[in-house]
């Protein structure tokens, strides 16, 4: 009765460890791939992200937005200049000079809203050089393989008893769907942000053409400090895969084979929270609204 139990348990194990086996089989693949593509997307100016896109972008700014941009410059200078001639005592004593002062502020916001294009795309231009700096100096290799990282993984599967062999089973079935979704959220922040760069720099001669008033200001400062946030949110994502990359490489020691399992898990849902968390967190050094 011993050898025939001992036989149906080997066969059992050996069902169970092909199966864990055959679940951990590339099961970061997908979360390495996209992590390995973090620098080179996150490193990427807006006009060599995607071309069409950048150029429909830029089409509508300057046919649908800029002459917008153009009436509200008008209003918001014309109002500088009330401002200006008024604050004099009601014009009692009025002054020829402000009128140069109002001459050379015009001049001014005219040559910001004329350039906002060449202003916004300096400022990706900026952080993009910051981004590739840092990839030259941070490690970004995430590449991970259980097999490799666990020695001798199969052996120490079969020397566990078929509970525990059972549930790593299905704890390795429900890793593999948590490592689809956190693949799906990763995608959703790298390209978000790029949309979300998008859509603010088609709109950027309105809040541009406010700059030199001095009420109205306030909106095209936080227009800047918003598009500053965007450029360098990059770089705190650099930032993330690089701590990723270093907590990836420290499961080596790990000798539990579900202990490395929910460790990879885990630093992979720390990623994708630190990803989801650098828009706002840069918003906040910049002080964006």
């Amino acid at each position: 009765m011993d050898f025939i139990w001992n036989r149906i348990t080997d066969w059992l194990k050996e069902i169970l460890v092909g199966g864990i086996m055959g679940n951990l089989q590339g099961l970061f693949d997908q979360v390495n791939t996209q992590v390995a593509g973090i620098a080179g997307q996150v490193g990427t100016t807006p006009q060599a992200w995607n071309g069409g896109v950048y150029s429909m972008i830029r089409s509508l700014s300057d046919q649908v937005i800029l002459p917008i941009a153009g009436v509200i410059l008008a209003i918001v200078m014309t109002m500088e200049l009330l401002q200006l001639v008024m604050e004099k005592n009601n014009m009692h004593d009025f002054e020829t000079w402000v009128f140069f002062k109002w001459m050379f502020k015009t001049f001014c916001a005219v040559m910001i809203v004329t350039n906002t294009w060449d202003i916004v795309m300096g400022v990706f231009d900026l952080a993009q050089g910051v981004v590739n700096a840092a990839a030259g100096v941070i490690s970004s290799d995430t590449s991970l393989e259980l097999g490799e990282v666990v020695a001798n993984l199969e052996a120490r599967l079969m020397e566990m008893e078929i509970g525990p062999l059972l549930g790593l089973w299905f704890q390795s079935l429900f890793v593999g769907v948590t490592m689809n979704a956190l693949t799906i959220c990763i995608f959703v922040v790298i390209y978000g942000r790029m949309v979300e760069i998008y859509t603010v720099t088609s709109l950027a001669p309105l809040p541009m053409a406010t700059m030199m008033n001095r009420e109205w200001g306030q909106m095209g400062q936080n227009y800047l400090r918003s598009l500053f946030a965007l450029g360098f949110q990059a770089f705190l994502i650099i930032v993330c895969v690089a701590i990723y990359a270093v907590l990836v490489r420290s499961i080596a020691t790990d000798g539990d084979v579900a202990s490395a399992i929910w460790s990879c898990v885990g630093y992979a849902v720390l990623l994708c929270f630190t990803l989801f968390k650098s828009g706002s967190v840069a918003k906040g050094i910049f002080g964006a609204h």
